[in-house]
């Protein structure tokens, strides 16, 4: 049987074809596009979608695993018995919960798809050397993840590093952690992962995104000069004796509020370098803590009130996100907050930790209708319980202040 796969040219792709060509399946590829030939077969338009005479199946590990039970016993990509199926899972969720959000937040500003953010990249790379750790320590003793031959394991978590290697992890990088490189090498040099994605040419140096280039003037030509036109003469009027005729201070009439409060020994836009240059665990959270004014500045949680109607797709939920900071462009002076979002699809939970000058919520952000949406309520760092959870947002780990709801996603206001 030939199997259709509607899918773009990424890993998701990779690990399909690669472990149908261990089995000898033929899988021909569609576009990836959602359209209304997918949205007929899959209403949900996730891709990769297979189509099989039974049905669609979406979701790559999902595809994968499929596509090793049809498979039969021709090999044993899924394991020999259920302890050794359950220890390729474990890699393959692994892989999801673990790799694939760091490696295409480092990746793709790379490729130009997505906006470079240097925070991002920098809490992206922390995430994949901590990768390389459990790596390069499980596979010390070991050829291969799981057994000792060639699994799915082996599969899923290679077609997720491949750009990683081709791009940012250098000499260097790669001479901390042998094991994991040693094991790269034997897994993409294996001649049916060759037959998919060819020769894997490995980074000499670290690539960066492309700064954005500001768009050249136009340089026109200059207009022959012409004699200037008698103007008429303006009818002149009685000086102004009433006060309501003196001209309004425009300057006056910008004056924010916060500008008039007594100057704070906290300087935010220090914060905001100590945040984006240092590790947030060990240099600036200690930072923030030993410096912080509470009598110039104050804190406050922000819940989503519509979490359980979020979009499955996370660009989406970020798409939301970035549309209400930019609705804050007068407020980068006077704050600081990270948005966060936790769990999965259909279980999410979008929440925040915002830093303010002064003691309440400011009247530029009351002021974007966004902020209605959203259940606002002071944090308390006096609080170990509060301290830990703030802690927990700022670096981008933990799970969600209620609990049970993974950290996922991250997006910074500075």
């Amino acid at each position: 049987m030939v199997y259709k796969v509607y899918a773009n040219q990424n890993s998701e792709l990779t690990k399909i074809q690669v472990v149908a060509k261990y089995y000898g399946i033929n899988v021909e590829v569609a576009s990836g596009e959602v359209n209304a030939e997918l949205l007929a077969k899959n209403p949900t338009g996730k891709v990769p979608t297979l189509e099989t005479s039974e049905g669609v199946i979406f979701e790559s590990n999902a595809i994968v695993r499929y596509i090793a039970r049809v498979g039969g016993d021709k090999v044993h990509l899924y394991g020999k018995s259920a302890f050794e199926s359950g220890l390729i899972d474990q890699w393959v969720d692994f892989t999801a919960n673990s790799i694939d959000l760091a490696a295409l937040a480092w990746t793709l500003p790379i490729e130009g798809v997505i906006p470079n953010n240097a925070l991002a990249t920098k809490k992206a790379s922390e995430e994949i050397k901590k990768v390389f750790q459990i790596l390069d320590s499980h596979l010390s003793t070991r050829t291969y993840l799981v057994g000792n031959r060639v699994s799915i394991a082996d599969i899923v978590v290679a077609s997720s590093l491949v750009r990683l290697f081709e791009l940012v992890l250098d000499p260097t990088f790669r001479s901390g952690f042998v094991n994991a490189t040693r094991w790269f090498n034997t897994i993409v040099n294996q001649p049916n992962f060759v037959a998919v994605k060819g020769a894997i040419t490995l980074a000499t140096t670290v690539a960066v995104a492309k700064k954005d280039e500001k768009p050249k003037k136009e340089v026109k030509p200059k207009a022959e000069p012409q004699p200037k036109a008698e103007k008429p003469k303006k009818e002149e009027k009685p000086a102004a004796n009433d006060e309501e005729d003196e001209p309004v201070d425009e300057e006056e009439k910008k004056k924010n509020p916060l500008d008039a409060l007594p100057k704070s020994s906290f300087i935010l836009d220090e914060w905001k370098r100590v945040y984006s240059n240092k590790d947030t665990r060990s240099e600036a959270l200690p930072w923030f803590h030993a410096n912080l004014d509470k009598a110039g500045y104050c804190l406050y949680w922000c819940d989503y009130k519509y979490s359980n109607e979020l979009p499955a797709a996370v660009f989406m939920i970020n798409n939301l996100v970035g549309g209400f900071f930019q609705r804050l462009e007068k407020l980068h002076k006077y704050a600081f907050g990270t948005m966060n979002l936790y769990g999965e699809a259909e279980n999410w939970a979008l929440q925040g930790v915002w830093l303010f000058r002064g003691q309440e919520i400011p009247p530029d952000m009351t002021a974007v209708d966004d902020t209605e949406h959203y259940v606002w309520t002071p944090v308390n760092l006096d609080s170990a319980a509060d301290k830990s959870k703030f802690d927990d947002f700022l670096a981008w780990e933990g799970e969600s202040k209620e609990g049970g709801k993974a950290f996922n996603n991250g997006k910074v206001f500075k």
